[in-house]
């Protein structure tokens, strides 16, 4: 297998999407912006990445994607809503797909926060049947942890986004526009 580089940590805009890119430079990575609200990842084993196309700032919306996630053996890796929220700082995480690891079981630290070294405050759900497509309403999971007494801030950003850990595997994905 060839060697990958790894492509540098960025965010911004690219063809009318938001899109966040990070990684702890420990694994072999490709983040690819493509068309639209389309991107690839290609990764392969050894440390922590996050990203994907969506929104900034991120709301209560109904999220259509599709494509295809791909974790080599199972590996240890989400397909998921991500997003951060401002006063209180909070990261949050709808979890569409995920490999070998259930993030339901424990919690472990994967990234600094958008404000540094501040402490912030994690969100879970985590989809019972796996799924590489849909619809998510994602106004659905912030009334359901504001009721739970988990309060949002602001939103920051929002993308679909491929996570992975010490694991390999590709990832296709496309954000539709959701309807207004």
């Amino acid at each position: 297998m060839r060697r990958q580089g790894i492509t540098a940590n960025s965010a911004g805009t690219h063809d009318g999407y938001y899109y966040s890119w990070w990684s702890d430079g420990a694994s072999p990575v490709t983040y690819t912006n493509l068309a639209g609200g389309s991107y690839s990842v290609d990764w392969q084993s050894g440390g922590n990445l996050v990203g994907g196309k969506g929104w900034s700032p991120g709301s209560a919306k109904n999220i259509t994607y599709s494509g295809t996630w791909t974790p080599v053996n199972n590996g240890n890796a989400y397909l998921t809503i991500y997003g951060w929220t401002k006063n209180p700082l909070v990261e949050y995480y709808i979890i569409e797909n995920y490999g070998e690891y259930n993030p339901g079981g424990s919690a472990t630290p994967r990234q600094p926060s958008i404000e540094g070294t501040s402490t912030f405050n994690q969100y879970w759900a985590i989809r019972t049947e796996k799924r590489t497509g849909g619809t998510v309403d994602t106004g659905v999971f912030f009334d359901a942890w504001t009721k739970a007494g988990m309060p949002l801030g602001t939103h920051d950003y929002m993308v679909v986004a491929t996570e992975a850990y010490r694991s390999a595997g590709s990832s296709r994905i496309t954000v539709e526009t959701p309807l207004k």
